[in-house]
């Protein structure tokens, strides 16, 4: 499958008047000037807004289109999601991350795959069962239907490097066919489905 501080201010208060204290009438605004300021404050909010949704969207996160079925059925073909650029700055990739990266073969392309192992890793696949540091690898999000009976022979990853699989296992060209990915390649993580509504939320 493939893509084409707020910070705290203490509020003073002004003293109530005593009942001796003279009060006087604020005079009353100008026909037509508390509509210009309503306006005025609505393009204000909305200019902020987009330029906060324009700062997240060119610096922390990024909408792709997902173009193929071998992340099924954790995300179909033609859905759109957003993708972290910046989260992997701050903390390291784990296994069972969906990440973005650019084809091995072809840079031109990119791919999103989940993590089965990271580096230093043994996986090995036998009929399709695959298993990570001798232990079996539970999959929950691969349904029956999508196993395959592939087998892959036991490798460590390599230093800097992630094995990845499609969820539709019987689908998906990935590290079975290109081998590990360097960690040079990935550029994000998927992490928020938002279209078709109907699949809106996070990504597991």
């Amino acid at each position: 499958m493939y893509m084409t501080s707020h910070s705290g201010q203490e509020n003073s208060a002004e003293p109530l008047p005593s009942s001796q204290d003279q009060l006087t009438e604020s005079a009353p605004s100008a026909p037509g000037q508390e509509p210009k300021r309503v306006v005025s404050g609505w393009v204000r909010d909305v200019v902020i807004s987009l330029a906060v949704s324009a700062f997240f969207i060119i610096f922390l996160y990024q909408p792709v289109k997902v173009e193929g079925t071998s992340m099924m059925p954790t995300l179909q073909d033609q859905e759109r999601v957003f993708i972290n650029k910046f989260v992997y700055k701050l903390e390291p990739i784990e296994r069972g991350d969906v990440i973005v990266f650019r084809y091995p073969r072809d840079p031109a392309k990119s791919y999103i795959k989940r993590v089965i192992a990271v580096a230093g890793d043994s996986v090995r696949i036998e009929a399709g069962v695959v298993f990570v540091n001798g232990h079996r690898l539970s999959e929950q999000y691969l349904p029956r239907m999508y196993e395959d009976v592939r087998s892959y022979p036991d490798t460590v990853v390599p230093p800097h490097c992630y094995f990845v699989l499609g969820d539709h296992r019987n689908l998906s060209n990935d590290s079975r066919d290109f081998g590990p990915v360097d960690e040079s390649f990935i550029f994000g993580k998927a992490v928020f489905g938002y279209w078709p509504f109907a699949r809106l939320g996070t990504l597991r």
